[in-house]
């Protein structure tokens, strides 16, 4: 007979997410990142850890929440932002205000773009976050070599440059900088450069993929094989790209999500927050039906309860239908983009809750999981009785020769091979 805790480990997700350890007085204690959610919480639990605080954490652990992402770097950056926002005991590599890099393209004439680890509100465009520093140095190294830009942090405005207060340094004369200091290069002509490289950066760049390609094929043609190589190296790290995070999205405030999964008795409503464009806390509750009740009442009374239980004060919540909450609250129900992203992946984790809790019913009750299959199947197939008993046949020939036949049977949903 499996203890509870070993139900939760079996019927985890085999999908990139982040999980967190609580113990019995519901406190958190950990929150950890995977590739691979149910490989990577079963190690903690098939083998004595060589630190004793690793093997005093395991034995405190009596509940685990996960929350499923689409990719390991979503994993990752979430397990950044839980653990700053959560603090967790055992947790102790990232609660300094270490955080990962941006690009950024800072608010100017003859715009400057360098990487950074703060994000100023001063107008500046801000794109990342990159889990990778190698995918941040190649973006820029590989936008420098096409689009020679200023580094300096000269205050460029028209009547400095008119006045020659700044003279041209030794980036110009290696090449590196078109001059826009002493008016070598048009302000149009620089933001044109500053537009197409914002289209790279979001990952808009298949047209920018042209000229890379060409001038690496025009580096081969000049013998400088070398060079050309370090251009297909940078191209290649581009083209496995990624450039949007679902956990992360600057361009999102203050933002609260729900969705709802239900079956004939039960309905899964998860909650995502999303605070300064990062998603801080996600939550599924279960209802149990009584009357039958829709999808649409059970979900407005869920939001109302969550709302109050975690004192949520977001003026926006995202949801998969048109609802009325109340002139305060503005309802979007998102069809397209970053908005839509996000309550996809909150739905995503409410059927993740639900076929958990199923898969530890068919592990504890296997009657119970039979019987749920069989009523189901008579529902859906308007049958009188259940559907113990299946035979299913094929018939197949060639052009009117050779005749085939197969059988299939299938007992109380199972394959019966007797």
């Amino acid at each position: 007979m499996q203890t509870p805790l070993e139900l939760q480990i079996l019927s985890l997700p085999d999908n990139p997410g982040v999980y967190q350890y609580y113990d019995k007085e519901g406190k958190l204690l950990y929150v950890g990142k995977a590739k691979n959610l149910k490989k990577r919480v079963a190690s903690y639990f098939n083998k004595v850890h060589d630190t004793g605080r690793t093997n005093v954490m395991v034995r405190k652990i009596v509940t685990i929440k996960h929350i499923v992402v689409p990719t390991e770097t979503d994993a990752l950056l979430l397990e950044n932002n839980l653990i700053k926002k959560l603090q967790p005991r055992y947790n102790i590599m990232l609660r300094d205000d270490k955080t990962y890099p941006w690009i950024c393209i800072k608010k100017e004439p003859f715009a400057r773009i360098f990487s950074t680890r703060k994000m100023i509100k001063d107008g500046s465009e801000y794109f990342g976050p990159y889990t990778s520093f190698k995918t941040v140095y190649t973006l820029l190294d590989l936008i420098k070599e096409l689009y020679p830009l200023r580094t300096c942090n000269y205050d460029l405005s028209e009547s400095n440059i008119r006045s020659g207060k700044y003279k041209v340094c030794l980036e110009y004369h290696l090449g590196n900088c078109k001059g826009p200091c002493e008016g070598f290069v048009p302000l149009e002509e620089y933001q044109g450069k500053i537009d197409v490289i914002r289209e790279i950066l979001k990952g808009n760049f298949k047209e920018s993929l042209k000229d890379f390609k060409k001038h690496m094929q025009f580096l081969a043609s000049e013998m400088r094989f070398e060079e050309a190589q370090q251009i297909k190296i940078k191209i290649d790290v581009l083209e496995n790209y990624q450039s949007r995070s679902t956990v992360f999205n600057p361009k999102m405030s203050n933002i609260d999500v729900f969705t709802i999964v239900s079956d004939e008795s039960m309905a899964y409503i998860n909650f995502i927050q999303v605070s300064h464009g990062a998603i801080i806390r996600s939550h599924t509750m279960e209802i149990k039906k009584k009357l039958d009740e829709p999808d649409e009442e059970l979900l407005e009374l869920a939001i109302i309860e969550l709302r109050e239980r975690f004192n949520l004060r977001s003026k926006e919540i995202l949801v998969p239908f048109e609802m009325n909450l109340g002139e305060d609250l503005k309802v979007n129900v998102p069809k397209l983009g970053d908005k839509k992203l996000i309550l996809d992946l909150s739905e995503r984790n409410a059927k993740y809750y639900r076929m958990d809790q199923l898969k530890q019913i068919k592990i504890v009750d296997p009657d119970r999981h039979t019987k749920r299959i069989m009523a189901q199947m008579q529902k859906d197939l308007r049958l009188p009785e259940e559907p113990r008993h299946i035979e299913c046949f094929d018939n197949s020939n060639i052009q009117g020769t050779n005749p085939v036949a197969a059988c299939v049977v299938f007992k109380d949903g199972k394959p019966s091979k007797k």
